[in-house]
């Protein structure tokens, strides 16, 4: 179980001011985040110090991360919300 205060931090930082972001970000941490494991985790945290063009493009799938563990994190975050 991830501690509070982690979880509190991670959810300001997932709060970005861009409304397209926030909808995917936020939830996420609320109601998945806690469930992952720790590799998992560690990609989440990862994709918060990216910038915010950069990842509305990923999410939007106008480009795929060159990174693994990010492209890894959008994909599972994008699979999240989309339906089959």
């Amino acid at each position: 179980m991830t501690d509070q205060t982690e979880l509190n931090r991670l959810l300001w930082h997932s709060r970005r001011g861009m409304l397209e972001l926030d909808v995917l970000l936020v939830p996420f941490v609320q109601e998945v985040y806690s469930t992952l494991d720790a590799e998992d985790q560690r990609c989440y945290r990862k994709l918060l110090d990216c910038e915010d063009q950069d990842m509305f493009g990923w999410f939007m799938e106008r480009e795929v991360p060159d990174d693994p563990d990010l492209a890894r994190i959008v994909r599972l975050m994008l699979d999240r919300v989309q339906p089959k």
